[in-house]
């Protein structure tokens, strides 16, 4: 493609070279560049791309899109530009032929939620026979292929990944695309110049909060997404910030739904009955009514499940195929996932890493806890004093729903991890609860289990998914499920039962 035609619809000026070349590729990591790359310099956290325009046009980039003044010896071509993150998610898609316009695509934000309603989305719209894909926390699949991606992103890929995954899925025969969409996705551009035609918000609660610093700008950093919806935007009622947000996009071209547990929600939920292993209800919908199960209890699984019935309801999908597919998630990875169980105990994983989710994980459990809810779980948090704050608040509420806690380290990084052990068990004490503190959380895994007794839980908090933990710079293997397995069979001398 033309460089000229590349970014045409940018606000831009030509600081030396033709626009007139073919431009073979992007890149913003210049160890990415290929021969005729358009070499788009960002201004990162930590790396300033400007830095590595030389290395970039040693390795073959015919172009530079910069936001800086800059010259350079030879034919190279150099457009500025003000803001070159914004622009490369234009450039990207522009490249890659508008992809997103392509797929049905489907974008759910929110602290909480999003990849359990993404699978339940995906299984509803699997039971229509479309070929579906997943970009999110637990990865990108495109049906039941994984999806290449160069991204190293947690959520939500860089832009230029991002539109790339488009293409590949469009290619593969993918129809329909569900797509977690995180708050530094949003302001940080990634999702920018991707087309969704509904976008779905879960429920917003403290974090992240060292980038947006306050809750007010998290909402607008979460509420950019439904200025990219083009047909529906499904909004939970019951929350605060959601009802902040239905007001807001009320005024929208895209339709507004709304979900709750109160019938003032377009779709909203009755009969609600718990179980150890499940939830069910009545979901009322103006299409009708329907028997839902979800096979993971608690209520917060009531809303997720919902938003998906409700995104069924917005995409013609019948209730009985939204109910279908909603029962045919037998579990999710990493949430309230069962990994061991026999008749003395059971060991739950959960990704609950905020001070929301940690409650509802273990009121969810509490009521179907015949001896004692041991909770093993650590806080990584921004230093300075949004970190001690939410230190500090999760080790209260550790202390006040759960009998034990064993205090030990999450994602410590360069941060470091006897203090952060020392600070949440300071409130877990302060807050009147009984606790542990041990800094190897393998060896906290095997302490809970090793003072757990006949019908007792464990809950191992925080990672979920995640099998690996990253200490200082350097990042290990650490699978849960397999650890909690391993410690299960040296104390069996026999293979543990894995449920």
């Amino acid at each position: 493609m033309l460089l000229a035609s590349l970014v045409e619809e940018l606000d831009h000026t030509i600081l030396q070279g033709d626009l007139h070349i073919d431009i073979t590729g992007i890149a913003f990591d210049s160890r990415e560049v290929t021969q005729g790359s358009l070499f788009v310099a960002v201004t990162g956290f930590t790396h300033d791309g400007h830095h590595y325009i030389q290395k970039a046009i040693e390795l073959g980039a015919a172009a530079v899109l910069v936001e800086k003044d800059t010259a350079l010896e030879g034919p190279i071509a150099v457009v500025k530009t003000a803001d070159t993150r914004q622009a490369l998610a234009l450039v990207a898609a522009r490249f890659y032929g508008h992809p997103s316009e392509k797929l049905n695509l489907i974008g759910i934000t929110g602290t909480n939620g999003k990849t359990s309603t993404t699978y339940f989305i995906k299984s509803i719209l699997e039971q229509t026979g479309h070929m579906t894909g997943v970009i999110g926390t637990i990865g990108a699949m495109a049906g039941n292929q994984p999806l290449k991606t160069k991204s190293t992103t947690p959520t939500t890929p860089e832009s230029l990944h991002l539109q790339q995954m488009f293409a590949d899925m469009a290619e593969l025969g993918v129809q329909d695309c569900v797509m977690e969409v995180s708050s530094h996705a949003l302001s940080l551009y990634r999702a920018a110049a991707t087309r969704f035609k509904i976008g779905v918000f879960t429920n917003l609660t403290p974090d992240h909060l060292e980038l947006h610093r306050t809750m007010d700008e998290y909402f607008e950093a979460k509420s950019m997404l439904f200025d990219l919806t083009t047909d529906y935007n499904i909004i939970n009622l019951d929350d605060e910030f959601g009802r902040k947000l239905a007001n807001k996009v009320a005024r929208y071209d895209a339709k507004l739904v709304t979900y709750g547990i109160t019938d003032e929600a377009t779709i909203y939920a009755t009969n609600i009955q718990y179980s150890p292993d499940s939830t069910t209800y009545v979901a009322h919908t103006p299409a009708g009514r329907v028997d839902i199960r979800v096979n993971l209890p608690g209520l917060i699984y009531v809303y997720n499940s919902l938003a998906a019935v409700a995104c069924a309801f917005c995409s013609g999908i019948s209730l009985e195929l939204a109910a279908a597919g909603i029962r045919a998630v037998e579990s999710i990875k990493g949430r309230l996932e069962v990994v061991y169980q026999d008749e003395e105990r059971k060991i739950i994983v959960d990704f609950a890493h905020t001070e929301d989710s940690l409650e509802k994980a273990l009121s969810t459990l509490r009521p179907f806890t015949k001896g004692r809810l041991i909770l093993v779980f650590g806080v990584y948090a921004a230093p300075g004093h949004l970190g001690s704050g939410k230190r500090e608040s999760m080790g209260k509420i550790a202390a006040q729903h759960a009998d034990f806690c064993v205090v030990t380290t999450d994602n410590p990084k360069d941060q470091d991890p006897d203090a952060i052990i020392a600070e949440v068990s300071a409130a877990v004490s302060a807050a009147g609860g009984h606790y542990a503190g041990i800094v190897d959380r393998k060896e906290a895994i095997r302490y809970a289990i090793e003072n757990s007794g006949k019908g007792d839980v464990i809950l191992i908090a925080g990672k979920g998914h995640e099998t690996t933990q990253i200490i200082g710079k350097t990042e290990i293997p650490f699978n849960e499920a397999e650890i909690v397995n391993e410690i299960m069979a040296e104390h069996t001398n026999s293979t543990p039962k894995k449920v």
